[in-house]
């Protein structure tokens, strides 16, 4: 299903990169005008498992994904390839059920917390998060200087 974004239009700030901003959307004024959004109006959300903490994926929200994600109980992301909505699991049958969803101190970064059906990752992984490990669980302590 293609859908366009109802409250964004794309402009052109200096540089020319697209960029989108707000026009109007459902979610709760109060929230949009916390959130800290990148230069093309999006806000990264973080999929967490509820249950275990396993991180999931990471994916893109405007303020009417977020509106969605809060109101139908399924994460609601904006695809920055696509440049549309899609709702997780409605072509996979990889489906999130929204838990619980949080904004960092910041509000720049969204955190969802999900019961994943199946894989997360496009590539069929249950997290995006397992294929590419720089650093493995390492032995060692906080280095002196964190201390």
């Amino acid at each position: 299903m293609t859908s366009t974004p109802a409250r964004h239009s794309a402009t052109a700030p200096e540089g020319g990169a697209s960029r989108r901003s707000p026009l109007s959307s459902s979610l709760d004024p109060e929230i949009s005008a916390r959130l800290k959004r990148s230069a093309d109006g999006l806000v990264p959300a973080i999929a967490q498992q509820y249950d275990t903490g396993e991180v999931l994926m990471l994916g893109w929200m405007d303020d009417e994904a977020l509106h969605r994600t809060l109101t139908t109980g399924r994460c609601t992301y904006w695809s920055r390839s696509r440049q549309e909505y899609w709702v997780k699991g409605d072509t996979s049958g990889h489906f999130q059920w929204v838990r619980s969803v949080a904004l960092d101190c910041d509000a720049d970064t969204v955190l969802v917390k999900v019961d994943q059906v199946g894989a997360a990752c496009h590539t069929g992984a249950r997290t995006c998060f397992d294929a590419d490990v720089l650093l493995k669980d390492a032995d060692s302590g906080p280095s002196g200087a964190d201390q």
